[in-house]
Protein backbone atom coordinates (compact mmCIF):
# COMPACT_ATOMS: atom_id res chain seq x y z
CA UNK A 1 0.00 0.00 0.00
CA UNK A 2 1.68 2.91 -1.05
CA UNK A 3 2.21 6.05 1.58
CA UNK A 4 0.07 8.33 -0.09
CA UNK A 5 -2.91 6.01 0.39
CA UNK A 6 -2.24 5.38 3.81
CA UNK A 7 -2.13 8.63 4.97
CA UNK A 8 -5.85 9.19 3.11
CA UNK A 9 -7.30 6.46 4.88
CA UNK A 10 -5.81 7.95 7.94
CA UNK A 11 -7.34 10.99 7.71
CA UNK A 12 -10.61 9.09 6.53
CA UNK A 13 -10.73 7.36 9.75
CA UNK A 14 -9.74 10.58 11.96
CA UNK A 15 -12.67 12.83 10.24
CA UNK A 16 -15.49 9.87 10.42
CA UNK A 17 -14.16 9.69 14.42
CA UNK A 18 -14.59 13.10 14.88
CA UNK A 19 -17.66 13.82 13.47
CA UNK A 20 -19.31 10.99 15.46
CA UNK A 21 -17.89 12.98 18.89
CA UNK A 22 -19.03 16.23 18.20
CA UNK A 23 -18.36 17.29 22.30
CA UNK A 24 -14.57 16.00 22.07
CA UNK A 25 -14.29 17.91 18.49
CA UNK A 26 -15.93 21.07 20.21
CA UNK A 27 -13.43 21.12 23.27
CA UNK A 28 -10.32 20.17 21.08
CA UNK A 29 -10.88 22.81 19.02
CA UNK A 30 -11.90 25.37 21.80
CA UNK A 31 -9.51 24.28 24.73
CA UNK A 32 -6.32 26.02 22.57
CA UNK A 33 -7.83 29.10 22.19
CA UNK A 34 -9.69 29.63 25.67
CA UNK A 35 -5.84 29.20 26.86
CA UNK A 36 -4.34 31.39 23.97
CA UNK A 37 -7.21 34.08 25.20
CA UNK A 38 -5.88 33.90 28.31
CA UNK A 39 -2.16 34.26 27.46
CA UNK A 40 -3.40 37.69 25.93
CA UNK A 41 -5.38 39.04 29.29
CA UNK A 42 -2.14 38.33 31.18
CA UNK A 43 -0.03 40.31 28.57
CA UNK A 44 -2.87 43.08 28.46
CA UNK A 45 -2.68 43.35 32.06
CA UNK A 46 0.82 43.52 32.33
CA UNK A 47 2.67 45.32 29.90
CA UNK A 48 6.31 44.53 29.78
CA UNK A 49 8.97 46.91 30.58
CA UNK A 50 12.66 47.70 30.30
CA UNK A 51 14.78 46.03 32.60
CA UNK A 52 18.40 47.04 32.33
CA UNK A 53 21.65 44.76 31.42
CA UNK A 54 22.64 43.27 34.24
CA UNK A 55 25.71 42.80 35.49
CA UNK A 56 27.11 40.78 38.51
CA UNK A 57 30.35 41.00 40.59
CA UNK A 58 32.54 37.99 40.08
CA UNK A 59 32.95 35.09 42.18
CA UNK A 60 36.13 32.79 42.24
CA UNK A 61 35.83 29.26 42.21
CA UNK A 62 37.61 27.21 44.78
CA UNK A 63 40.51 26.36 42.14
CA UNK A 64 41.56 29.77 42.80
CA UNK A 65 42.13 29.49 46.03
CA UNK A 66 40.56 29.16 49.20
CA UNK A 67 40.80 33.03 50.07
CA UNK A 68 39.60 34.60 46.80
CA UNK A 69 36.53 31.79 46.98
CA UNK A 70 35.60 32.53 50.54
CA UNK A 71 35.47 36.64 49.11
CA UNK A 72 33.49 35.86 46.63
CA UNK A 73 30.83 34.29 48.28
CA UNK A 74 31.09 36.87 51.70
CA UNK A 75 31.30 39.84 49.84
CA UNK A 76 28.40 38.75 47.22
CA UNK A 77 25.76 37.51 49.28
CA UNK A 78 23.21 39.22 48.18
CA UNK A 79 24.48 38.66 44.38
CA UNK A 80 23.94 42.81 43.90
CA UNK A 81 22.99 43.72 40.13
CA UNK A 82 24.99 46.83 38.44
CA UNK A 83 23.96 48.61 35.62
CA UNK A 84 27.45 48.88 34.22
CA UNK A 85 30.16 46.48 33.62
CA UNK A 86 32.00 45.60 36.64
CA UNK A 87 36.26 45.32 37.41
CA UNK A 88 36.14 41.45 37.37
CA UNK A 89 34.35 41.44 33.24
CA UNK A 90 37.70 42.85 31.87
CA UNK A 91 39.38 40.12 29.60
CA UNK A 92 42.19 38.81 31.10
CA UNK A 93 41.88 39.89 34.52
CA UNK A 94 41.17 36.80 36.39
CA UNK A 95 41.54 38.01 39.78
CA UNK A 96 40.11 41.39 41.55
CA UNK A 97 39.83 40.84 45.38
CA UNK A 98 42.90 42.94 46.34
CA UNK A 99 41.05 45.55 47.36
CA UNK A 100 38.39 43.75 49.14
CA UNK A 101 37.90 43.78 52.67
CA UNK A 102 38.73 40.42 53.72
CA UNK A 103 41.92 41.04 51.92
CA UNK A 104 43.14 44.50 53.38
CA UNK A 105 41.75 42.52 56.68
CA UNK A 106 44.47 40.03 56.59
CA UNK A 107 47.02 42.01 55.10
CA UNK A 108 46.57 44.92 58.05
CA UNK A 109 46.60 41.78 60.56
CA UNK A 110 49.80 40.71 58.75
CA UNK A 111 51.49 44.38 59.31
CA UNK A 112 50.11 44.63 63.27
CA UNK A 113 51.87 40.82 63.75
CA UNK A 114 55.23 41.69 61.89
CA UNK A 115 55.52 44.47 64.45
CA UNK A 116 57.39 44.01 67.72
CA UNK A 117 53.83 44.38 69.97
CA UNK A 118 52.45 41.64 67.68
CA UNK A 119 55.25 39.26 68.15
CA UNK A 120 54.96 39.82 71.70
CA UNK A 121 51.25 39.20 71.36
CA UNK A 122 52.13 35.84 69.79
CA UNK A 123 54.65 34.75 72.43
CA UNK A 124 51.29 35.06 74.85
CA UNK A 125 49.98 33.28 73.23
CA UNK A 126 52.34 30.69 72.66
CA UNK A 127 52.78 30.42 76.53
CA UNK A 128 49.02 30.39 77.54
CA UNK A 129 48.19 27.66 74.70
CA UNK A 130 49.68 25.34 77.06
CA UNK A 131 47.42 25.84 79.71
CA UNK A 132 44.65 25.99 77.77
CA UNK A 133 45.39 22.66 76.51
CA UNK A 134 45.26 21.29 79.79
CA UNK A 135 42.37 23.18 80.82
CA UNK A 136 40.28 22.08 77.62
CA UNK A 137 41.23 18.44 77.50
CA UNK A 138 38.27 15.26 77.89
CA UNK A 139 37.37 14.57 81.62
CA UNK A 140 40.16 11.68 81.64
CA UNK A 141 42.97 14.26 80.86
CA UNK A 142 41.38 16.76 82.95
CA UNK A 143 43.12 16.54 86.09
CA UNK A 144 42.78 18.81 89.79
CA UNK A 145 45.66 21.18 88.94
CA UNK A 146 46.92 22.98 92.09
CA UNK A 147 45.85 27.02 92.63
CA UNK A 148 49.60 27.93 92.42
CA UNK A 149 49.89 26.50 88.42
CA UNK A 150 46.88 28.64 87.36
CA UNK A 151 48.70 31.89 88.89
CA UNK A 152 52.25 33.50 88.23
CA UNK A 153 54.44 33.63 90.20
CA UNK A 154 53.84 36.70 92.70
CA UNK A 155 50.83 37.85 91.47
CA UNK A 156 48.34 39.96 93.36
CA UNK A 157 46.06 37.20 94.45
CA UNK A 158 49.21 35.13 96.06
CA UNK A 159 50.71 37.86 97.61
CA UNK A 160 47.46 38.92 99.32
CA UNK A 161 47.21 35.77 100.53
CA UNK A 162 51.17 35.91 102.34
CA UNK A 163 50.99 39.31 103.48
CA UNK A 164 47.61 41.26 103.98
CA UNK A 165 45.93 37.95 105.34
CA UNK A 166 46.01 37.51 108.92
CA UNK A 167 46.42 33.80 107.66
CA UNK A 168 49.76 31.45 108.75
CA UNK A 169 52.95 31.03 106.16
CA UNK A 170 51.56 27.52 105.86
CA UNK A 171 47.88 27.90 105.51
CA UNK A 172 48.62 30.43 102.78
CA UNK A 173 50.76 28.02 101.26
CA UNK A 174 47.83 25.01 101.66
CA UNK A 175 45.61 27.46 100.20
CA UNK A 176 47.82 27.79 97.04
CA UNK A 177 47.96 23.96 97.06
CA UNK A 178 44.78 23.47 97.03
CA UNK A 179 44.06 21.54 93.57
CA UNK A 180 41.13 22.73 91.33
CA UNK A 181 39.16 20.70 89.28
CA UNK A 182 37.65 22.65 86.05
CA UNK A 183 34.34 21.56 85.22
CA UNK A 184 32.32 22.31 82.24
CA UNK A 185 28.52 21.75 83.68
Amino acid sequence: MAVGTQLGLLLWKNFTYRRRQRVQLAIELLWPLFLFFILISVRRSHPPFQQHECHFPNKALPSAGTLPWLQGIVCNVNNPCFRHPTAGEAPGLVGNFGGSILSRLLAEARQVLNRTEGQRLLRGFARLLPALRQLGGSAAQRRALPLRDYLRENETFSRFLRTNTSLPPALAEELLGARLSPRIV
